[in-house]
């Protein structure tokens, strides 16, 4: 498990969001219904999908966050009814390809072991994942790149 490490330039992004409690998977499915159709209203800057979630506090797995169904823009100037806006800020990412459809068990591999074993923790920012052209709904041949914040771990 061998991430890429970035620091990517900041993104602007419109699209949808929810609310959602951990075990409330299927309002992500019903996120990307709503979204899905009105995708065509955005003027992204490629074909790019991004599931985005922001969380208050990643380590409280009990707290709410948002999930977001979106794309990457150049602006702001046409927001389409419905849709929202959000600016990831510039920052460190490590970046893990994924093929096939085991994102948690990803997720999982990531903070038990390879987390734990790197000079790096989790920063306050959204974690996101990138569906590109490679990525195909529920195939065990889908990609997609799931980018997770990070800085250095502070040594005294």
């Amino acid at each position: 498990m061998n991430p890429e490490i970035i620091t990517i330039t900041e993104k602007k992004i419109i699209g949808m969001k929810s609310e959602i409690c951990h075990n409330e998977y299927g309002k992500i499915v019903d996120l990307w219904k709503c979204f899905m159709p009105n995708k065509k209203n955005i003027k992204t800057i490629n074909n790019e999908l991004i599931a985005m979630q922001v969380y208050a506090d990643f380590m409280n797995i009990d707290d709410a966050y948002d999930i977001w169904a979106c794309a990457e823009v150049t602006d702001f100037e046409n927001i389409p009814d419905a849709m929202e806006t959000f600016v990831i800020s510039k920052g460190k990412y490590a970046v893990f390809h994924q093929k096939g459809v085991d994102a948690s068990g990803l997720y999982q591999r990531i903070m038990t072991q390879w987390l734990p074993n790197s000079e790096y923790e989790i920063d306050a920012r959204p974690h996101f994942q990138v569906m590109g052209e490679k990525y195909k709904n529920g195939s065990p041949d889908s990609e997609e790149d799931f980018y997770v914040p990070i800085k250095t771990i502070n040594q005294l």
